[in-house]
């Protein structure tokens, strides 16, 4: 099996980076223009989507395409701003 290069490694660290943002814009959208947090589509759309780059990560980590401490910091980070942008939704309503 052929070694994993440097070129692979950011590749697939820059798509699931580009994932993750997908994910904050999404739900950023649909907190501005569809539904408030409360809402359990809003949940459910948030749970699926954090499960779905969860197992992007591992599969990731599990190729050796990046480090599982990437992994985690990848979804801390989206975490982190998925609360800001949930705390900005409460205090406007």
């Amino acid at each position: 099996m052929p070694e994993v290069t440097e070129t692979h490694r950011e590749k697939a660290y820059a798509l699931l980076k580009a994932d993750a943002a997908k994910i904050h814009k999404l739900i950023e959208v649909q907190i501005e223009n569809l539904t408030m947090p409360q809402c359990p589509l809003y949940e459910e759309v948030l749970d699926t989507q954090m499960f779905g780059l969860s197992r992007e990560i591992d599969f990731a980590v599990r190729l050796n395409l990046i480090s599982e401490n990437e992994g985690k910091a990848l979804l801390e980070n989206l975490e982190w701003q998925l609360n800001i942008l949930h705390e900005k939704a409460q205090k406007s309503v």
